[in-house]
């Protein structure tokens, strides 16, 4: 019988992580899931402030626990010469150098990109920061919410007659740092090939504008602008949230065959017969009309029940959850996707899987975030010996 391999696919890859709150964590906490070595680098002090961000599990930002997990974490004074002396062997040693500071934080400290990939040409260095590392905005600070409006997507989020609304999540911050992952692995394998690192420039302003696939098809085709829609298809419809006896449902009936299943399931013939119904255009076109007409009937009967029978004709359909849910969906229990990592204290962390499936490499499911300095001694004497680790850490400019 075959059987998967328990290292991950990055196993032998060191990632050193100079990251803040989302971006770079997120996208260390990937390459840490596929087997990569990540050491968290942090300021004396309160290290990362999303440790600071309650709810707290043992006295760490809860959200930090899960989002640095299968980390170490090293403490160094970047601004001492004896803490940039060990940075630079840990960099040294490394494969990949990950961060989110303001662009041109690093440099200033003399650890810029041209610095560290002139003393190791094989370093890939991936940058994310709010706008880029030039043009106009670069010096100006960059959050998620900013992102999301100058990149529009706030400008579709939310109900016509409300307004526009941030979505409910970090997404810019978190599509970034998966494009950051991404990038990092592609330049590893460039590696393979030239020998040569990289460096990635990553911003959140652009991963918000990657994501306007029907946006951008709408109004480089017709000129017209999006608006918010609430939960409706930009151009298909039905496509949306419905109203039921007890919730919401969502459905997508965009083809002839699930729109012919969609009203028999709603035992609605009249709809199928309706010749003003008879397209997906003719149906986007009358698409308030349709609503009422659905929701008519869908407010008399169950979630449950809708979803059941739509199912049973082929519907593309899902209950709206919400997150009580999600976190106990028997779906994704018996795909094994929750699982408890250890805090360094032993407490279980309950963790969100990782979404990458390999059939040969296993995600890696070790340890929960790190204590802050927690692997200082242990990482630093890796790299210089004990001897000399002891010294950094007596000298304060490690912990």
């Amino acid at each position: 019988m075959h059987v998967k391999s328990d290292a991950g696919a990055l196993q032998g890859v060191r990632v050193v992580e100079v990251g803040v709150f989302m971006a770079a964590p997120f996208a260390a906490m990937h390459l840490a899931d596929m087997g990569a070595d990540v050491v968290k680098v942090e300021a004396p002090g309160t290290g990362d402030p999303a440790r600071a961000t309650g709810p707290f599990v043992s006295g760490e930002g809860s959200a930090f626990l899960r989002l640095n997990r299968n980390k170490r974490s090293v403490v160094l004074d970047l601004k001492q010469p004896e803490g940039r002396e060990a940075f630079l062997a840990l960099v040294d040693s490394a494969d990949v150098l990950v961060e989110n500071l303001r662009p041109g934080a690093l440099r200033r400290l003399g650890l810029g990109p041209e610095e560290l990939r002139a003393r190791h040409p094989r370093l890939v260095h991936a940058s994310v920061s709010g706008w880029g590392q030039d043009g106009p905005l670069a010096d100006q600070p960059g959050l998620d919410i900013m992102a999301q409006a100058r990149a529009g997507l706030m400008s579709i989020t939310g109900h016509p007659e409300t307004g526009p609304a941030k979505v409910g999540v970090p997404v810019c911050d978190l599509v970034a740092g998966l494009y950051a992952a991404l990038g990092i692995v592609a330049a590893l394998r460039r590696r393979d090939v030239t020998g040569e690192g990289d460096q990635l420039d990553v911003s959140l302003l652009e991963a918000g504008v990657s994501l306007a696939v029907w946006e951008a098809g709408r109004y480089f085709a017709t000129g017209e602008v999006g608006s918010p829609q609430g939960t409706a298809h930009q151009s298909q419809a039905p496509y949306q949230a419905v109203v039921t006896s007890d919730g919401h449902v969502t459905v997508g009936a965009n083809t002839p065959k699930t729109w012919e299943g969609f009203c028999a399931a709603l035992e609605r013939p009249d709809l199928l017969a309706d010749p003003g119904y008879a397209s997906v255009a003719q149906r986007y076109q009358r698409r308030e009309q349709l609503l009422a007409e659905i929701e008519r009937t869908t407010r008399t009967r169950t979630t449950d029940d809708l979803v059941a029978a739509w199912t049973a004709h082929g519907v593309p359909c899902a209950p709206l959850s919400t997150y009580d849910q999600v976190f106990d969906d028997p779906h994704l229990a018996a795909r094994d996707f929750f699982w408890d990592a250890p805090d360094a204290d032993g407490t279980p962390v309950r963790q969100i899987g990782s979404p990458l499936r390999f059939a040969e490499a296993a995600a890696q499911r070790r340890t929960a975030g790190p204590r802050l300095g927690g692997d200082s001694l242990e990482v630093l004497a890796e790299l210089l010996g004990e001897e000399r680790a002891a010294e950094l850490l007596a000298a304060g400019v490690a912990r």
